[in-house]
Parts: structure tokens; sequence; C-alpha cells
């Protein structure tokens, strides 16, 4: 079949590819490849789909459904791939091989139309900490992930950049920046987390009733994981009069339950709503900076 990227994975690439990148052009060819190698039959590119990679719902030889995922070098797939198969199942999608030369990864078939986002809020909230708590797991000896001031450090250098250009986000960026040298000072513990964890990365299993997806693994602690999953609806927070009382409110709910220092968590909800926010204007997304930029002043 005829493997065509999903629009949104074609826009979302567009705003962050390097000059003269061409994974997108060459991904039906690769996509082609991967499951002739691994004798898959395809049943669908699962669309919307994500924003960094394709992803094809497909069965293996002996008929069992699974899913084969493909992206580009930038969006770290090795790295995914060590984390899985460091969780081995546990909280999270289970990798069914160990190893490819071609970066795909090929990986137990969830409920890829089902996830956590589904539910009510309240709901959403409490199952989506609980999946979260079990990927907090302390990282294989000689690991080789980014660590949370190495990542921090890179956004830090471009929300600098940002900030230079952009006078109305310059004191949330200067207030994001100092929150982050202060948490990085001393850090509680340094666990293996997500990176990019949020309600619609917790689909339904047979396993499981709930597993998180899609990580882009990274080592710090775990308030840095959790802070991502506060401002989850964002723009429902905006909507409502009450926003920033529910924020306050979640950021307490969400550390008493997971066991997380609240001025931690609130930290760096600050700095990663702030990093997004800037982001976000820079790739021209005007209408989501706006709604992440306001968040973030709340904090």
């Amino acid at each position: 079949m005829a493997f065509e990227a999903p629009q949104r994975l074609v826009r979302a690439l567009g705003e962050t590819a390097p000059a003269g990148d061409d994974w997108l052009a060459r991904l039906p060819a690769a996509a082609e490849r991967a499951v002739a190698r691994r004798e898959l039959t395809v049943e669908r590119v699962q669309v919307p789909g994500g924003r960094s990679s394709l992803v094809v719902l497909v069965r293996r030889a002996d008929g069992t459904p699974a899913v084969l995922k493909l992206a580009p070098p930038r969006a770290r797939p090795e790295s995914e791939r060590a984390a899985l198969a460091h969780w081995a199942g546990r909280g999270a999608v289970q990798l069914l091989e160990s190893g490819a030369e071609d970066g795909a990864l090929l990986l137990e078939r969830l409920h890829p139309d089902v996830s956590v986002r589904s539910l009510p809020e309240a709901k959403a909230l409490l199952e989506a900490a609980g999946t979260l708590r079990r990927l907090w797991v302390a990282p294989p000896a000689g690991h080789a992930f980014e660590t949370v001031a190495e990542r921090t450090g890179r956004q830090a250098a471009a929300m600098r950049a940002g900030a230079a250009t952009d006078p109305e986000a310059a004191p949330l960026v200067e207030s994001a920046l100092a929150a982050r040298e202060q948490l990085l000072a001393a850090p509680p513990e340094q666990l293996l987390l997500h990176g990019t964890f949020r309600q619609s990365k917790v689909l339904g299993g047979e396993r499981m009733p709930w597993l998180a997806v899609g990580p882009d693994p990274v080592v710090g602690e775990s308030a840095f994981d959790l802070a991502r999953l506060v401002r989850d609806r964002v723009e429902d927070l905006i909507a409502t009069p009450s926003g920033p009382a529910t924020t306050r409110r979640r950021i307490k709910r969400l550390a008493e339950s997971l066991e997380v220092d609240q001025e931690r968590l609130r930290g760096w909800t600050l700095f990663r709503a702030v990093e997004s926010g800037v982001r976000a204007r820079r790739v021209g997304r005007e209408k989501d900076a706006e709604l992440l930029l306001e968040f973030a002043a709340w904090l």
C-alpha cells in the first residue's frame, strides 16, 4: 500500500525540520522496507496520528495485532526504544522486538482511539497520574538518556533568544529561567521519566486498562514529568474565570497524590509552559502561544 504521512505530521515536522531535511520524502519507501523486513500485514495508517512519527496498524505473521512506528532521527527513536525496553511493559506499551537497524519500533497494539483524555477531567487526571507513577524507576546503569539539566539547558538558550525579540514574553521567560536555576541546584532524585507525558499519551490496553505511549525519555526529578500534566486541557482552563484557582488546586492535588513537592511542581510547570509558549510563537502558532503564556502568568 502507499504510505502517506497524515497532514498533522507533515505540519508538525515542517515547523521543526532543519534545512535540507528530506525524511518525509523518504518515509513511504522506509515504511515499505520496514513492513517487508518484519513480514507484516498492513491494516491502515493511524490518522490523525502523532506530531512526530508515522503510526501504522499492522499484524505480525502469526496474526497478532501490532503497531509499527517510524520517526525521524531528531525524535530520538532509539532513546524511546531503550526506555520501553527498560520499562518492559510496566506502565508503558510493550516493545515487541529487541532492536532494528532501520530505527522503526514494533509495538504492542493498544486502542489507538481511546485515550485517558476521553474520561471526565477528574477521572482522567487520576488515571493518568497512576500510570505515570509506574514509569518512575531508576534508569539503567550506564544509561545514555538526556538529563533534565541538559534538555532544559537547550530550551533555555532558545527561550532567551525568543525573549530578546518578544518584550511581552520577556518577564515570564526571566521568571521561568530563574525557577529552573533554583530547581536544578538541588534535585531530589534521578529517575527515568516519560518526558512528554499528558493525557493523550495514555491509551487503553488489553493487559492493563491504561498504558503510556510516545515517550521522549529524560532522567531527572518526577516533578518535571508531572508538570506537563498540570496544564492538560489548557484551553478549557483559560476559558473559565476559575482557571487560576483550578490550576492551583490541580497542582496541590497532583503533588499530594504522587508525593511530589508542591513548589517544585509549580516551578517546573511554569518553566515548561513558558518554554512551550515561546516555542509556539517562534513557529507561528500564535493562538497556542497566547494560551500557554496566559496560563504561565497564573503561576
